[in-house]
């Protein structure tokens, strides 16, 4: 199960190997999964199975 958020985060997502991940700005899509726009933090918050689909694995948390 994933940790949960630290309180400055305000998305989390899941990439495609099943890493959640915590960013304070809204991450960018890439081939396998999202990474920090060189703006705000970035934390990981661990690895569940991998989703069937994880472009749809953005949420906004705050």
């Amino acid at each position: 199960m994933r940790a949960d958020p630290p309180q400055w985060a305000r998305w989390m997502a899941q990439d495609a190997d099943g890493t959640w991940w915590a960013y304070e700005a809204e991450p960018n899509q890439q081939e396998r999964g999202w990474y920090e726009n060189e703006v705000g933090r970035i934390q990981r918050l661990g690895q569940t199975e991998p989703p069937g689909d994880w472009t749809r694995m953005l949420v906004r948390v705050r």
